[in-house]
């Protein structure tokens, strides 16, 4: 898998801490670097098309057309994607016929196609407004969804105000086949407040228009039990939602983190914080409305209609190897060893513009990115973690697989009081599955199972 990373933003959300400019100035650079380092490292992931590309940020739908080809342009000469073949989706996007899309490697594509953030997760019920899925359990064989047949899975980030026609047209032209679009809410009030750059009618236009040039397979984003979030609005903006039918939708809850905007208002006591009887309400909300609109709950935060994973995501989730290219972005070898970039524009564009050779990439280990070696305790713990977060839950016979019998029982032995206090589903086959009350809880019950 492939995650890149376009650290530029118009304007700063109140509440993101993900790395980011408003500046453009190093914006060639950036892009130049970011084409060298795919290069450089292609060697690192398997041969062969990958199963996913994801374009996050930042803001990917910031990329002009010739910056989306350029960039296109060098995954297909180091194989990360097939060759392109641009069907009647791309030759009708401005006329809004929506028929069809574009393929890789000649394969129709499916009528009803699928996003989600995240390289960086949150691990908490209450998890950051923009989650990146960036924690990793075990490697395991991932399975590809029947919806994209054998083609890669080829995500961008789409902010409401930049979808224009022209940028439509322009993303409907190239291999990308789903969008994550960042809507947060259907209404002005909270827009305002989150400092968005597109409003409440942007936010209502989006899905319907990338709909017509022959995107079916969109996921938006939510933000709930925000300061400015009624229990009214939070349940329109869910009924808005899945009226539209997206296929996938990802709802976080307002964290207020350090040195955002927000973050410096709710210090200085400028507006309250946020309340955590308004989280859990709102998150319960969000699992009645979805789960009887047909979407399973397949992830603490992440929703979809039957089929329409998040394939990238569930890859981070299960523990596949990927790379990530650019500013700020992760990456895991699959195996144990976790690395990151410099979440810096200017640096990391002049130290690629310095690299010549592997020998100098190793080298710039400590300024370029650093790594992390995961020890067997690491790697258990992330087990866990990553499990009960999602609906399929952790196995004791993989565990004691993967861990050892030592491990599992360790488990088993931390988890009698959540049992008894009904956190987890009934179940006699060794399967440990969260309840709806274990899923509001789920940090904490993970931690208990931790090997410290």
């Amino acid at each position: 898998m492939l995650y890149l990373h376009i650290p530029f933003c118009k304007q700063a959300c109140s509440y993101c801490n993900f790395h980011f400019s408003t500046s453009m100035k190093t914006r060639p650079a950036v892009l130049a670097a970011m084409a060298k380092e795919l290069r450089m490292r292609r060697a690192e992931l398997p041969a062969g098309q990958l199963p996913s590309v994801y374009f996050g940020g930042g803001t990917p739908s910031l990329l002009t057309e010739a910056e989306l080809n350029d960039i296109f342009a060098v995954l297909r000469a180091e194989g990360y994607v097939g060759a392109a073949v641009v069907t009647e989706r791309s030759r009708n996007a401005g006329a809004g016929n929506g028929e069809s899309s574009v393929d890789e490697a000649g394969d129709s594509p499916d009528a009803s196609a699928e996003r989600d953030k995240t390289g960086n997760v949150a691990f908490s019920t209450t998890v950051s407004a923009r989650s990146k899925g960036q924690l990793s359990a075990r490697p395991t064989s991932q399975e590809l969804p029947p919806r994209l047949g054998g083609r890669a899975e080829i995500t961008l980030e789409a902010n409401p105000d930049d979808l224009d026609d022209r940028t439509i047209a322009t993303l409907a032209a190239s291999p990308i086949n789903r969008l994550s679009i960042g809507i947060q809410s259907f209404f002005e009030k909270d827009l305002t407040f989150m400092n968005r750059a597109h409003n409440a009618a942007e936010a209502r236009a989006a899905v319907a228009k990338v709909n017509r040039a022959g995107f079916h397979d969109v996921s938006i984003d939510l933000i709930y039990g925000g300061q400015t979030t009624t229990d009214a609005m939070w349940a329109e903006n869910l009924r808005i939602a899945t009226d539209l039918g997206v296929t996938h939708i990802s709802a976080y809850a307002l964290t207020v983190e350090p040195k955002t905007a927000l973050g410096v208002r709710v210090a200085k006591g400028k507006i309250a914080d946020t309340d955590d009887t308004k989280f859990d309400r709102h998150f319960n909300m969000l699992v009645d409305h979805l789960t009887s609109h047909g979407y399973r709950h397949y992830e603490v935060s992440n929703f979809c209609l039957p089929g329409h994973e998040s394939r990238h995501n569930s890859g981070y989730w299960s523990g596949q190897p990927y790379l990530g290219v650019g500013p700020g972005a992760h990456d895991f070898d699959g195996h144990r060893t976790r690395r990151w970039n410099v979440s810096n524009n200017a640096a990391y564009a002049k130290a690629w513009a310095e690299i010549t050779s592997p020998a100098d990439l190793a080298a710039a280990n400590g300024f370029l990115y650093e790594q992390e070696v995961l020890t067997d305790n690491d790697r258990y713990n992330e087990y866990i973690m990553t499990g009960l977060r999602r609906d399929v839950g952790v196995s004791l016979a993989e565990m004691e697989r993967l861990f050892g019998a030592e491990k599992a029982r360790y488990f088993i032995d931390s988890q009698q009081g959540n049992l008894a206090q009904g956190l987890f589903l009934p179940n006699d086959t060794g399967l440990y599955r969260l309840s709806r009350a274990g899923v509001m809880r789920a940090d904490g019950v993970a931690g208990d199972g931790f090997w410290v």
